[in-house]
């Protein structure tokens, strides 16, 4: 699951009703056929640099989203919990993983780390934008340990991420029970076509992006 992370869950949790471990060879071969929305749906990870980092410090990490959902972390702490008693981190993956649980059990739900890419940050600096998985991020941090996380180098300058990194990183994230209307979630680096640089991992990973209400004020909503 990614950037728009979690599955459904029942009162005490979900059960994990069935798993199918992938290794990271197929994960990276998988992401760098990740394209564009627009642009005539070009390839930016196609010539770039993957790997896989374990065990990273989520406050070394940029978000671009300006929110976190609370109900959507306290289900990624209950999912890692199932997984764990099946033998496998969420925090902690080399790969990932396609599962059912009891919450979605018609649906395959893949599992993968988030995806984070080398941006600029308003001041300059190189950063390591979170492009997918931010909860999931938060989650760690939340919890006070690291996070494996798929990094990419090296994407060509004409398809940069979709927004900006926060120029004030994590302090600019906001918890929230639920998004309100007129919420501007991220800065967009081209605001009349933003979705033109949207990374369709939902291609790649079918299942991966969940959508989530759409909240941008009227401008943006194209």
């Amino acid at each position: 699951m990614g950037g728009e992370d979690g599955p459904g869950h029942r009162a005490h949790g979900p059960r994990i009703l069935s798993l199918a471990r992938f290794d990271r060879e197929e994960l990276l071969r998988r992401l760098r056929q990740t394209r564009l929305r627009g642009f005539g749906k070009a390839r930016p990870y196609a010539d770039a640099t993957l790997e896989l980092l374990p065990a990273v410090e989520p406050a070394l990490l940029s978000p671009a989203q300006r929110y976190v959902l609370r109900p959507t972390i306290a289900r990624l702490t209950e999912l890692r919990a199932a997984l764990m008693c099946r033998g496998v981190d969420l925090f902690s993956l080399d790969g990932g993983a396609y599962i059912r649980t009891s919450g979605e059990p018609r649906e395959t739900i893949p599992v993968i780390p988030p995806i984070v890419e080398e941006s600029r940050a308003p001041d300059g600096r190189s950063v390591l934008l979170i492009g997918d998985g931010l909860h999931r991020v938060a989650a760690a941090r939340a919890l006070g340990v690291p996070i494996s996380v798929v990094c990419v180098t090296g994407v060509p300058a004409i398809y940069p991420y979709y927004a900006r990194p926060l120029a004030g990183g994590w302090s600019e994230v906001v918890e929230l029970e639920e998004l309100p209307d007129e919420f501007q979630k991220k800065s967009y680096r081209l605001p009349r076509s933003y979705k033109s640089l949207f990374r369709d991992f939902d291609a790649v990973f079918p299942g991966v992006q969940k959508q989530r209400k759409r909240s941008n004020p009227a401008h943006l909503r194209r």
